[in-house]
Order: C-alpha cells, then sequence, then structure tokens
C-alpha cells in the first residue's frame, strides 16, 4: 500500500480497491452480534412486557437498537443510540391516544369517524418527521451525531398522498347505511381504489423515499437520492412477475397432483374427491407462503441495492449488493427454524438477517476515514445539540 495513506486504513475497515480510482476508500459494514446474546435481550423484553401489559415496550425497544446499533461497526467504530425510554413512552401514549379517538370516533358514526380521521391524516406527517428526527438525532457514529433535516412542508407532500386511497374509502362510508351490508357501488369504490393505489404504489413509494434520503445528515454532509421513479416502476413489475411465478408453480403442483393421482386411481370416489378439495386447500396455502417466502426476499434485495446505491452526496456514497438467492435461502432457514422451534429461533433469525442486510452495504468516499472524520468533527457544531429538539420523543420506525 502505498505509504502516503494514512495508517488507520491499513485495517479491514477501510482499503483502496484495486481496480478502482486511487483516491477511493470503501469502508466496510460489519456486524458483530450473535443470535445467543441477542436471545437473552429478546426474552428478557418479552416478559417484561408481558408482565407490564406493554408498558415497557419502549425500553425494550432502546435496549434492541443500543444492541443493534453497537454491533454495527463503520470502519471498525460502532453506532451508538441515545434515546431515552421515559420520552419514547410519551411518544407511543400520544400515538395512541390518537388512534383511540378515531376508533372511538368510528364506532359513534361514520361522520365522526371521518372527521377523525382528517385529523389523524393532518398529523401524522409531523409526527413521521418528528420520529425520523428522533432516530438519527440519537443515533452517532465516532462521537458524532447524526441529523434529519427535512421540513414540515415537504414531509406533507410527500406523507398526505399515501393517506388519499384510505380516506376516499372512508368518505364513501358516510353514503352507506348499514356498513355490515354495503351495497354494490361501494364495493366498486373500494375495488376502483385498490386498482388505482396499486397503479400508484411505486409513486407513492419513491415519493416518501425521496423526501427520507434527501435529507440524512451527518455534520456537514446531506445526502441526496438519484433513484428515477422509473426504476421504481421496473422493480415492482419484475416482483410482480416473481410473484405470479410463485403462484402458478403452486398451482402446477396442485394440478400434476390431481391429475396425478386421477390417473394412478388413488383419487377415485368420495375419499378422492375429499383429497383433490384438500390438495386445493394446501395448493393456495402454498401460493400464499411462496409469496411471502420469495417475493418479500426478492422486492427487500432489489430495493434496498436500489435505494441505497442512488444515495449519496459529493464526498461519499453507498453500495448495496444484497444477493436475492443468498437472502431466498436465510429466510428459507429463518422461517422453518423459527417453526420447529415455535418461535424461539426468532431471535437468531433477526440477528442474521441484520448481518446479510448491513454487511451487504460499503460506503465509498474519495476521503480518507481519518481526514473525512477530522472535517466533520470541525463542521459538527451545534448539531450535537439535535437530540434535544425533538418535540414528540417518537420512534415509529422507518
Amino acid at each position: 500500500m502505498n505509504a502516503s495513506v494514512p495508517s488507520s486504513l491499513n485495517t479491514p475497515g477501510a482499503a483502496r480497491v484495486p481496480g478502482q480510482d486511487p483516491q477511493s476508500y470503501h469502508l466496510q459494514i460489519r456486524f458483530t452480534g450473535s443470535g445467543s446474546e441477542y436471545f437473552r435481550i429478546w426474552i428478557v423484553n418479552l416478559l417484561l412486557m408481558l408482565l407490564t401489559l406493554g408498558i415497557y415496550y419502549p425500553w425494550a425497544k432502546v435496549r434492541r437498537l443500543r444492541y443493534f446499533h453497537g454491533n454495527t461497526l463503520l470502519d471498525g467504530a460502532p453506532l451508538d443510540f441515545h434515546g431515552k425510554p421515559i420520552k419514547m413512552l410519551k411518544g407511543y401514549l400520544l400515538v395512541g391516544l390518537l388512534f383511540a379517538l378515531y376508533s372511538a370516533a368510528g364506532n359513534f358514526s361514520a361522520v365522526a369517524g371521518l372527521i377523525a380521521f382528517v385529523i389523524v391524516m393532518a398529523l401524522w406527517p409531523a409526527l413521521l418527521k418528528s420520529s425520523m428526527q428522533f432516530r438519527l438525532a440519537n443515533t452517532s457514529w465516532r462521537g458524532m451525531r447524526f441529523r434529519f433535516q427535512g421540513s414540515l412542508p415537504d414531509v406533507y407532500r410527500a406523507v398526505l398522498p399515501m393517506f388519499v386511497p384510505s380516506l376516499a374509502i372512508v368518505a364513501a362510508l358516510v353514503g352507506v347505511d348499514d356498513p355490515d351490508k354495503p351495497p354494490a357501488w361501494y364495493l366498486a369504490v373500494v375495488g376502483g381504489v385498490f386498482l388505482v393505489t396499486a397503479a400508484v404504489l411505486p409513486w407513492l413509494l419513491w415519493n416518501l423515499k425521496q423526501y427520507q434520503h434527501n435529507n440524512y445528515a451527518l455534520a456537514s454532509l446531506t445526502t441526496k437520492f438519484k433513484a428515477s421513479l422509473g426504476s421504481f416502476y421496473l422493480v415492482f413489475l419484475k416482483t410482480f412477475g416473481v410473484m405470479l411465478l410463485a403462484v402458478l408453480l403452486a398451482a402446477l403442483l396442485v394440478v400434476v397432483f390431481i391429475f396425478g393421482g386421477k390417473a394412478s386411481g388413488l383419487l377415485a370416489g368420495r375419499a378422492g374427491a375429499a383429497a383433490a378439495i384438500f390438495a386445493g386447500v394446501l395448493g393456495a396455502v402454498a401460493g400464499v407462503f411462496a409469496m411471502l417466502v420469495v417475493v418479500r426476499p426478492y422486492l427487500t434485495s432489489r430495493f434496498q441495492n436500489l435505494i441505497w446505491t442512488r444515495t449519496g452526496n459529493a464526498s461519499m456514497r453507498f453500495l448495496s449488493d444484497l444477493r436475492f438467492r443468498r437472502l431466498l435461502v436465510l429466510t428459507l432457514k429463518n422461517w422453518l427454524l423459527v417453526i420447529l422451534t415455535l418461535g424461539l429461533y426468532w431471535p437468531f433469525a433477526a440477528v442474521a438477517l441484520a448481518r446479510m442486510r448491513l454487511e451487504a452495504v460499503t460506503v465509498k468516499t474519495r476521503v480518507s476515514p481519518d481526514t473525512l472524520v477530522n472535517q466533520m468533527k470541525g463542521a459538527e457544531g451545534d448539531a450535537a445539540g439535535d437530540a434535544a429538539g425533538d418535540l414528540f420523543g417518537l420512534d415509529i420506525g422507518f
């Protein structure tokens, strides 16, 4: 290695990549957590949440985030989470109160439910912005706090369109005399809303990701999102194709079973008819399971690679290379072991999934890590104080 390279780069975390720009450094992400360690945290969290009827949830979430952050190493340095459970509890109580009021209003009358839904819709974008500010302001790397710089007008433009389909359904419900026996026109409205939502879903997600990934910041660095709307539609179309393939394969297995059974005489008479019905039900279940096990890993891998590889700025950018086949194999293994252990394998599955997804991401920078950190610390200023600037203390998971 060139003698001019800082000594800190002689570590596995930061290295020049052969064939790349000589001034380019790839900072590896490593996850050092283990399933057995997280199992102890998970089981204690679960028991305490059951004993406290869910009140312990913010403390459980802080313990989980501190464990996963502390075991996520970027260039050999771990992340840290500084959130306070009591502040998060206040945020959860606020969200719970909003949804309790909405539920109570909906039981009172359709009009009251519509009004309550509009109120929740009007407040939710601000709550989401507060949640993102809280999570990032309480996450640090090498002593520097991350920030989220999204504005209120931008979050309303990004989030409100996502409420329009639900608003249309709730508004149409006002004209229904008996919600338990909706008229044909209402069912047609719901069907139309569903089709329109499916058509614009890639745009809704792209709009939200633009808002999020255009506003992540560390010191003077702010990320920009460069993925196109067309790339989102392409991923959705490919995912739809994978879903159809999974369903067709499940249906094909049922057809082969039925025709093979009839040809061999095994499905004759009433017993055969019952076996054919059972095969049909089993095929439907297999189709749904195939969509969960196959389609979700495909969508996850494609979107992670697209979203993070198109996020960055002039000084650094992210690269993601999450392979579908590896994620599919891990998903099948996790599902099987979770079922066989009656759920006890869940923390081991969570750790394995986190390791695969995190270690698929690399940070590329043209500036050496030490120089970059010194520059960022010099520009840190009052950014670390943003942790106290959050209004609600929400962390609703983004």
